[in-house]
């Protein structure tokens, strides 16, 4: 058998020891977010986490600071856990408003369904910690609303309707409503045996309202010339 270089052989144990930290790194996390939703934030001790993450407190504090870290980098998963899913699911539809029920229908499918911890965490186990983790919760909130802002500009723009102030208001009761709902029914209560029914009236719901305001905004004559399309009923 032909001998390693010293120099392969070292890149591959440095590879080794690389994803044996990402290991030990996703395995803290996922125990933390896990007893986080079990026994809550504030009873839940790093010497906890380390028990059942089966590694030792000194290694817990290695990769964070302290357990409040550990939460800040949960809710930053949460955030690019949100953002890809709903943005895949946006891109999925064949026409804006499809695209934004597709959204819909993963927020409570997808996330609710697959990822309820992350939910749990972000809607309750992560409020009034700390200003800084308070901050972090909100930037998330900020940028979903940006991105439905976006879609729902995408939307009255295939009616050749421009109004990004409109747009703005509509992300901001969407984002509002779908968030007390997954709070209503994840947090306060559990009611993952009814979720198609949630979202299918939640997603009837989201049409007839969008479609409301594209006809009241066609109305009133917000279209650009040439371009007013009838909303579909």
């Amino acid at each position: 058998m032909a001998r390693q270089h010293p120099s392969q052989a070292d890149s591959v144990t440095a590879q080794r020891r690389k994803r044996e930290k990402e290991q030990r790194y996703q395995s803290i996390l996922q125990t933390a977010e896990r007893l986080f939703c079990e026994n809550g934030y504030s009873n839940t001790k790093i010497q906890d986490i380390a028990r059942e993450a089966e590694v030792a407190v000194g290694t817990v504090y290695f990769y964070f600071r302290n357990k409040e870290d550990l939460l800040l980098q949960l809710i930053e998963a949460t955030s690019f856990n949100v953002r890809t899913i709903l943005g895949e699911a946006f891109r999925s539809g064949k026409n804006p408003v499809e695209r934004i029920e597709q959204a819909g229908r993963a927020l409570f499918q997808d996330l609710w369904g697959l990822h309820p911890s992350q939910m749990i965490i972000l809607l309750k186990e992560s409020v009034g910690v700390s200003p800084e983790v308070e901050t972090h919760r909100q930037a998330i909130f900020q940028r979903l609303n940006r991105d439905v802002a976006l879609a729902i500009e995408e939307v009255l723009e295939e009616y050749g309707i421009s109004e990004r102030f409109v747009a703005e208001v509509v992300s901001v009761a969407i984002g509002g409503m779908l968030e007390r709902i997954a709070y209503q029914y994840l947090v306060s209560q559990d009611r993952s045996a009814d979720t198609e029914t949630i979202t299918r009236e939640v997603l009837v719901f989201l049409r007839g309202g969008l479609l409301a305001v594209l006809r009241d905004l066609s109305q009133a004559g917000s279209g650009a010339p040439g371009k007013e399309k009838k909303p579909e009923s």
